[in-house]
């Protein structure tokens, strides 16, 4: 999956980017406080998006 659709779930459900670090932003879930890195590769794994969700506490986005 694109890192951009990515980021773009991620917004769309409360979180928010905390930091940028030298490979990877880190996002906030602003309802639970729960933060995630996102690796910044144009691409990222469906199973690492996933586990990204999870830890969030958000659904996972639907493969369209």
């Amino acid at each position: 999956m694109k890192r951009a659709k990515v980021l773009r779930h991620l917004t769309r459900h409360g979180c928010e980017l905390l930091r940028e670090g030298k490979r990877h932003s880190v996002y906030l879930n602003t309802a639970n406080r729960q933060t995630a890195p996102i690796p910044r590769h144009l691409d990222v794994d469906s199973r690492l998006v996933l586990l990204i969700c999870k830890e969030l506490g958000i659904e996972p986005p639907s493969e369209r």
